[in-house]
């Protein structure tokens, strides 16, 4: 792992604050409805991608994830301004328009989605790094999942092949306290989501995720357990967000003062804190900082608000692969 300097807590700040940022003006939007469907926002548990970019190689390294989706693909390189667009359903997204929320992708910048599926992803990121390995590309797959995630069938059977196989993956729960609005303790006998690792005798453990310090560490190792054939890793990151599940949640589940306590730890706070004590900067320069922020956030939503949704006929040119495919009619 490269060493965290103190240029790596004021680019922690300036992405963290941006990711924040960004996803508050989609708060903002999503309640004036321009954007729809569902709005699942990453609020607090932005330690868990500053941390693990910082012990990742974005020139081969893979991302895949459940349907928080909106700051990762940016982390790895995505325009935030086609993020945004896709979000409000326009032919600039990086999904032309028509994945949405829930499904953000770039082959690109090897961001594998936006999963809609509750574990769907879980196979799909062993399936990355069993081609990784196949091809011999020295690659390693981060594979996310929710707490609620980890209750599906389909964690175990890629637990089992990825052991089986030693394959370059790294299996993250971010387990932010509830699946939707069900509390892991009220789901399962043991809270210590971390030990199914060891019923495959996975390497595994408990991180704390509100600290992008710890994340950076411990990813770090187990990235370079994978990329030296060393196989998988489960990470259970011990985050929380700050707001619903999704846009519609009207967090019953929990009390206020819950989330007033969480925020006491906020991992933006934290590096913020550091950069002063340390004198990495003034309170002056982040002022700078934060206005360098908003204007990219009010450019992001001008990119969206100014271009055009997709042409009728995208339904059609983007279902098959070749162009002149003869049983598609046009009417």
């Amino acid at each position: 792992m490269e060493k965290i300097t103190k240029e790596t807590y004021l680019k922690w700040y300036e992405d963290m604050l941006f990711w924040r940022k960004f996803e508050d003006k989609l708060a903002a939007v999503y309640i004036q409805q321009k954007v729809r469907g569902f709005l699942h926002l990453y609020n607090g548990q932005e330690a868990v991608l500053a941390g693990a970019l910082h012990a990742m190689d974005l020139t081969k390294d893979r991302m895949i994830t459940a349907y928080r989706n909106h700051v990762q693909p940016i982390g790895m390189g995505v325009d935030p301004r086609k993020v945004m667009a896709e979000l409000y359903g326009k032919v600039t997204g990086t999904s032309k328009g028509m994945g949405g929320s829930m499904h953000i992708f770039s082959k690109e910048h090897r961001f594998y989605g936006g999963h809609g599926i509750v574990g769907g992803q879980i196979p799909l990121g062993a399936g990355l790094a069993f081609a990784d390995k196949y091809f011999k590309r020295d690659a390693v797959t981060l594979c996310y999942m929710g707490d609620g995630a980890v209750r599906q069938g389909s964690l175990h059977e890629s637990f089992n092949l990825a052991m089986l196989w030693q394959l370059p993956v790294v299996f993250i729960c971010e387990n932010n306290g509830y699946a939707m609005g069900t509390s892991v303790a009220r789901t399962s006998h043991s809270t210590d989501i971390w030990k199914l690792g060891l019923g495959y005798e996975m390497p595994c453990g408990p991180v704390d995720g509100m600290d992008p310090v710890t994340v950076a560490k411990e990813m770090s190792k187990a990235i370079e357990r994978a990329r030296s054939g060393g196989g998988p890793t489960f990470l259970e990151m011990k985050t929380y967000r700050y707001r619903g599940h999704s846009m519609s949640d009207a967090q019953h589940y929990r009390t206020k003062d819950e989330v007033e306590e969480y925020k006491k730890i906020d991992p933006i706070s934290q590096v913020k804190e550091v950069i002063l004590d340390k004198k990495y900067a003034s309170a002056d320069e982040l002022k700078e900082i934060d206005k360098r922020v908003k204007k990219l956030v009010s450019e992001c939503e001008k990119f969206a608000e100014e271009s055009d949704y997709p042409p009728l006929n995208q339904l059609y040119d983007v279902v098959y692969d070749q162009d002149d495919y003869p049983f598609v009619q046009h009417k």
